[in-house]
């Protein structure tokens, strides 16, 4: 009985088995080889398949400040718009917290937003400063030499806390930019001003002892304040 079902089928398998191969070849996961011959190298879908949800990138995010801490209850609880800061002022400041950090000091204070502004570079407060000779690397080093070096031990928090000098020049910045009844935003040149102000602080200390003064002060305050010019 089993010879004579087996002597039914068809000699050859080709009418069974149907001829795949000009599909196969369209298809991407397809792969013909020389040392195949005539032959096809079918992979299975699955094996090309990819993993979505493995690869999929999280996008990265990132908060954007859009003004700088105060201390002064008055301005948040003002009923008059509270003017805006300037990005290079918003810049200077991050870029003065990250040196903080850099240095590995606990707290961000008045030396460190004014290293900020110069590594932030592009303001007047900056290219005033550089004009008279006060760069970088010669606050940098003022800076330890008055606060000296941090232990190399120890890690500073992601944002350094403010000290209550650089938080009263933040203060000072914005009350500054309100009782000049003028548009427009608190910007680098208030922040610096306010350094010098805040005359016990060591970045005014390290300004003076760079040879910032009062004259050099009221110069920057009279360009900044200029009709016309847009400080930033």
């Amino acid at each position: 009985m089993a010879a004579h079902s087996l002597s039914k089928l068809p000699t050859t398998t080709s009418a069974l088995i149907p001829n795949h191969r000009t599909k196969l070849d369209s298809r991407p996961n397809s792969l013909l080889s020389p040392w195949l011959g005539a032959n096809s190298l079918s992979l299975p879908p699955s094996s090309l398949r990819v993993r979505t949800q493995e690869s999929k990138l999280h996008p990265f995010s990132a908060t954007v400040c859009l003004s700088l801490p105060t201390a002064n209850a008055e301005i948040v609880s003002s009923t008059e718009k509270v003017p805006k800061w300037s990005w290079r002022a918003i810049k200077s400041f991050a870029m003065g917290e990250l040196e903080a950090r850099k240095l590995k000091y606990a707290t961000t204070g008045t030396e460190a937003i004014l290293m900020g502004i110069l590594i932030e570079g592009t303001s007047l407060a900056a290219k005033f400063l550089r004009a008279n000779g006060i760069t970088l690397a010669k606050v940098r080093e003022e800076t330890i030499k008055l606060l000296g070096k941090a232990d190399m031990w120890f890690f500073s928090p992601e944002h350094p806390a403010l000290t209550e000098e650089a938080q009263r020049v933040l203060d000072w910045a914005v009350d500054k930019k309100k009782k000049s009844g003028d548009s427009g935003e608190v910007t680098t040149s208030h922040l610096l001003l306010g350094i010098w102000y805040e005359g016990e602080s060591p970045g005014h200390k390290i300004l003076a002892g760079l040879g910032f003064n009062e004259e050099k002060a009221k110069e920057l305050e009279s360009l900044s304040t200029k009709p016309g010019f847009i400080d930033g």
